[in-house]
């Protein structure tokens, strides 16, 4: 029996580089999916045809049927051959966790999402292919949305000893428009969200390619070095003595400190907004575009093309933007009045960067046949 699952990519509303310092985030799964069609097979190999990664740009197809064929077994010990070996990883989760999987797959995997653009390609494509295995073992935690998402994080991070958080994983698994408390780390608080503006979200391709786990490595670093001498972002946040606590840092660390806690700052502000359903498009709008001027300005996060998007988009009414995912190069967004739109993604397309308007999706599933 051949099984066909699927996984939303997202938007970072709220809080880029907030997950991994136990604070909050704020996300939209969007209509971009990871699909993995699986059947098992009873040699003990597992056979992956998966679309080529030179497809890689928002709205490219794969005319010609393009695939990477990986194949290894799951019956003998499983070594990593490189870093970022997400497949053998997965699988070496799944098995650590007491499952049986020594039948052997064959799964295709196809996705809508641009690869290495900050659009959780790699944590879509591990959530999609877990998902896979448990449903074609039919294994009780098969529609746990909890294992799933900590199965996956520990296949893409723990297992390689990578920086980063649980963001991309919960953000796929759960869909929507959520919240999530990074306090306990180990166990998220996950709220869903509603009545945000109904504007349309713009997402570009700026065509960069980007070294997300370099980028995370050097946002994340100095501001850890700079919390080792202050209390936490959320308790100098509820106590609002942050200036007073960060006064004697290095202005090199105090600049990425600031922005992370000025960004922690809107997320809340958002939170209560639209809780008090006090949101309005430009107050939403001018958000987004404060928390990306932080991304930019704090962390040096963004670029030269991902900035002349944005003055573009200004110019022809578009409220906010900001980098999506980790910065420093990929994809980034625009908050747009409706009919605004149309105008703004023809300006884009004039300037040779690719767009789509993206809507909210339910996350992880299993597709009808």
């Amino acid at each position: 029996m051949s099984i066909r699952v699927s996984t939303p990519s997202r938007l970072c509303l709220f809080g880029e580089h907030l997950d991994y310092l136990s604070l909050e985030v704020i996300t939209m799964a969007i209509d971009l999916r990871f699909y993995a069609q699986i059947e098992k097979r009873n040699d003990g190999k597992i056979v992956i045809e998966i679309k080529d990664s030179s497809i890689d740009t928002l709205n490219q197809k794969n005319e010609f049927n393009k695939y990477e064929k990986i194949i290894f077994s799951c019956i003998d010990n499983i070594r990593y051959k490189s870093k970022r070996d997400y497949f053998k990883s997965s699988v070496n989760v799944i098995k650590k966790r007491g499952y049986d999987i020594s039948c052997g797959f064959n799964v295709k995997m196809d996705s809508e999402i641009p690869i290495g653009k900050g659009m959780c390609s790699s944590s879509t494509m591990i959530v999609a292919f877990i998902k896979a295995i448990l449903e074609a073992i039919d294994a009780d935690i098969k529609n746990s949305k909890k294992d799933i998402v900590e199965l996956a994080y520990q296949a893409e991070v723990t297992e390689f000893n990578e920086p980063g958080g649980k963001m991309d994983h919960i953000a796929s698994v759960y869909g929507g428009i959520c919240h999530f408390d990074f306090k306990d780390i180990d166990n998220p608080k996950v709220e869903k969200l509603i009545g945000i503006p109904q504007g349309d979200f713009i997402l570009v391709d700026s065509k960069e390619r980007k070294d997300t786990i370099n980028v995370l490595k050097n946002a994340k670093q100095p501001v850890l070095v700079a919390l080792q001498d202050t209390p936490t972002i959320r308790e100098m946040y509820e106590k609002n003595n942050y200036l007073e606590k960060i006064k004697n840092i290095d202005n090199k660390l105090r600049k990425p400190l600031l922005a992370a806690i000025d960004n922690y700052i809107i997320l809340k502000k958002f939170l209560h907004d639209i809780k008090e359903e006090n949101l309005s498009h430009n107050s939403f709008g001018e958000a987004i575009k404060k928390h990306h001027n932080n991304l930019r300005d704090g962390l040096n996060l963004s670029t030269k093309e991902i900035e002349n998007i944005f003055n573009i988009a200004y110019n022809y009414g578009a409220i906010g933007g900001k980098i999506n995912g980790s910065g420093g190069g990929g994809c980034c967004y625009i908050y747009t009045k409706s009919e605004n739109s149309k105008q703004i993604i023809e300006q884009l397309t004039k300037a040779g960067y690719p767009t789509k308007i993206v809507l909210p999706a339910e996350g992880v599933k299993v597709e009808e046949n």
